[in-house]
């Protein structure tokens, strides 16, 4: 026999209403769903700003171009925000019992840069190239986590002055009067080489100085070659230093580059 049990059916009915019913009032809901807003406006700021510094690297030909400084800019912004909001993965740091310091998220991102940076920096002969583009690298992670504290107005003069720097200070700088640094490499046939006295002449006569001077033997190859540093203030007297030493027939082989970053 089973008895019957009036208010059993009232206790089940309202357990099963709390159990489907939400849990959060509408205030908090809306507070959740502007967090949200808030968070993918930060990323997608961080991602245009990354985005208008690579594409200035992508228009010079730069190895990390559009997609490495977007990604950089957007993943720093990301973990910038795991401080910003850390209330929604550690409520212990909401509560007041534990106290994190966003300012080590921000130093653990530029360190990390640092070693994504260097892998631009490579060596061409005695030329260093990259540095610009390791810069570019290191202030796009700095701009990332401007965007994820939200921190848009810095953000906005950070980008603005990375473009000058990259874009107009490039023109500025092909304009100043100033020296022309080359490296160059003259390979001579083992008994045909200038004398060194003959040679520092000969490129005095082109419009070069000689910054610092080398040489290198070989007698299994049979060549003695001149390595220096060059100077000249003018950029045309690269084509005829280039064009007289290609006339001599004792100059086994001749290489000249710049020695800009």
């Amino acid at each position: 026999m089973v008895a019957h049990v009036p208010w059993a059916h009232e206790v089940v009915s309202s357990n099963l209403t709390t159990l489907t019913s939400p849990s959060l009032p509408d205030g908090t809901l809306l507070l959740m769903e502007q967090e949200y807003r808030d968070i993918l406006e930060h990323l997608l700021v961080a991602l245009g700003a990354g985005g208008l510094i690579g594409l200035e690297r992508s228009y010079h030909g730069r190895p990390a171009g559009f997609r490495t400084h977007a990604l950089v800019c957007l993943a720093s912004s990301a973990l910038m925000l795991v401080t910003v909001y850390q209330s929604h993965w550690y409520p212990e740091s909401f509560a007041g019992r534990v106290a994190l310091d966003p300012t080590r998220m921000a130093q653990g991102i530029m360190t990390g840069i640092g070693f994504l940076g260097a892998g631009v920096i490579f060596k061409e002969g005695l030329t260093v190239r990259g540095l610009t583009t390791a810069a570019s690298i290191w202030i796009t992670a700095a701009i990332g986590i401007l965007a994820g504290i939200g921190f848009y107005f810095p953000l906005v003069v950070a980008t603005v002055l990375t473009l000058a720097t990259l874009s107009i200070f490039r023109w500025i700088e092909s304009k100043l009067p100033g020296d022309y640094y080359g490296h160059l490499e003259v390979r001579f046939s083992r008994g045909g080489a200038m004398p060194e006295d003959d040679f520092r002449r000969f490129l005095k006569e082109q419009g070069f100085s000689i910054a610092n001077l080398s040489y290198r033997y070989s007698a299994d190859a049979a060549f003695i070659e001149y390595r220096m540093v060059v100077r000249t203030k003018r950029a045309e007297d690269v084509k005829r230093l280039a064009e007289a030493l290609e006339s001599m027939k004792t100059v086994v082989e001749f290489r000249m580059f710049p020695a800009g970053d």
